[in-house]
């Protein structure tokens, strides 16, 4: 791997870092991640395989109250790195894309302990920036602030750049040194990972109104002349039927005495 590879590479770990915690422009989302990293590595298309797949697993991650979700930008980064050499190494694709899937929840629960390493260092910064605030020193608050920010890109961009240095015969020697049962188990491991995705969001958003939808989509799906595109458009547009008709109902053109949910006053009545 090239020195201005490497380069490339760790930018893309520090914004994924930092996106962990900004959720501005999605960096440390899978599929923008994993596609990068292919991008500057020459492996494009094993690294939008890959950021896809993971995206699916990544689906049903989410931060909620303390509860901090299993950390994407981590297990994004170093399992596309571990692909990268794999792949540098002669691996066959499918191979090496299993292999990094596989690691890729660990190295997400490896990325929870770096992430709390980082936010206990970061409690000091806090009482800076009270310090900042009570002299009414915005700009010391605002250096602070980007300082506290790119922490969370360095604890990304040093193992990415740990990684990167891995002689690729090493990775290829681990590939090859895997009996044949741990490969296929990592390969159907890897093609139940989007249906563990699926199931936790649909696990969050399962209510009356949307299973219809869930249906309904999941019969279109099975239709082989439908390209993605065309259900794309069929989701959108039964988005905006419902939408519609929500808004019919608010504005008191719909039945009289409604919640104001078309779909859920219709399905009210066969209760």
């Amino acid at each position: 791997m090239s020195v201005f590879t490497i380069i490339l590479i760790v930018i893309v770990a520090f914004l994924a870092g930092m996106e962990g915690v900004l959720d501005q422009w999605q960096f440390h989302q899978p599929l923008v991640a994993c596609t990068l990293i292919g991008l500057v590595s020459g492996h494009l298309d094993a690294g939008i395989i890959l950021g896809g797949t993971l995206q699916m697993m990544a689906l049903g991650w989410a931060n909620v109250g303390a509860a901090v979700a299993p950390d994407a930008a981590l297990a994004s980064v170093a399992s596309a790195i571990l692909m990268v050499l794999a792949l540098n190494s002669g691996a066959d694709q499918s191979q090496a894309i299993s292999t990094a899937i596989a690691v890729a929840v660990p190295l997400s629960v490896a990325g929870l302990f770096l992430t709390m390493i980082v936010r206990t260092l970061a409690i000091p910064v806090v009482h800076i920036q009270d310090a900042a605030a009570a002299k009414g020193n915005f700009t010391s608050i605002e250096i602070w602030q980007i300082i506290a920010i790119c922490m969370q890109g360095v604890r990304i961009a040093i193992p990415a750049a740990a990684l990167c240095f891995i002689p690729s015969d090493a990775v290829m020697g681990a590939l090859n040194m895997m009996p044949a049962w741990l490969n296929e188990g990592m390969t159907i491991g890897g093609g139940m990972v989007a249906a563990v995705g699926y199931a936790m969001v649909i696990n969050m958003m399962a209510t009356t109104e949307v299973w219809p939808f869930f249906a309904l989509g999941f019969c279109l799906a099975a239709i082989s002349q439908l390209t993605l595109i065309a259900l794309g458009v069929i989701g959108i547009s039964l988005a905006l039927i419902y939408l519609g008709l929500k808004e019919v109902a608010k504005s008191g053109a719909g039945a009289a005495g409604g919640s104001g949910d078309p779909l859920g006053d219709i399905l009210d009545d066969y209760e």
